[in-house]
């Protein structure tokens, strides 16, 4: 299988997985607003332009939470997935999508504003709102992590999309300052050998 890959974006989720699960990969690597992104031969695997995207033989799907899910209902054996009568199943599909449907919209708002808008564009207001929402996203993780070591039971799919979401919005918002569970998540997150891989790939 290949990964289209850069650094410092969504695709670290599935260099993470696949180191996670052990499966070779090939890998194609940009740099975040490379040219080679924008050609019509990378539209045609991703029309957005962006990463990550993978191919598997005729297939090729992109989304990192898609593509999470395919690689472990297809490749990995039944890991990383509790089954559909499993106690943990629902706080898997709920953590999933968390990931995307509330944690992430705040953080692209504050990587736009202050990242990527010229600094004439910037609004700080909308900055600190998405701050406040992101540390309000943040809350329910750190209740639900009381006295849990990972989302649903055992290190999961959901780990990898909710995971990665909280170590980037708790670098860009500071608001994790005040919620230790999140914290504690995010250093055994760090401290995984597959974590520490997938970061150094491109850099």
């Amino acid at each position: 299988m290949k990964i289209y890959h850069a650094p410092n974006s969504r695709s670290v989720r599935i260099v993470w997985l696949f180191e996670e699960l052990g499966l070779d990969y090939e890998l194609e690597l940009f740099k975040l607003g490379d040219k080679a992104m924008r050609t019509p031969e990378y539209r045609a695997k991703h029309p957005m332009g962006r990463v990550p995207a993978l191919d598997d033989g005729d297939v090729t799907i992109f989304e990192s939470g898609a593509i999470v899910e395919y690689v472990l209902t297809k490749h990995a054996g039944g890991r990383m997935k509790p089954a559909p009568d499993s106690p943990e199943f629902a706080n898997y599909l709920q953590w999933f999508h968390y990931a995307e449907g509330m944690i992430m919209p705040p953080v692209n708002t504050i990587v736009v504003e202050t990242m990527f808008l010229p600094p004439e564009r910037r609004n700080e207001d909308n900055v600190n709102r998405a701050k406040k929402l992101l540390g309000n996203m943040l809350g329910a993780i750190e209740l639900h992590l009381a006295g849990r070591e990972w989302l649903a039971g055992e290190f999961s799919g959901a780990d990898i999309m909710c995971g990665h979401a909280c170590v980037v919005g708790g670098r860009l918002s500071g608001a994790i300052d005040d919620k230790p569970n999140v914290t504690a998540y995010i250093e055994r997150i760090q401290a995984r050998p597959a974590w520490q891989r997938a970061q150094a790939v491109g850099k």
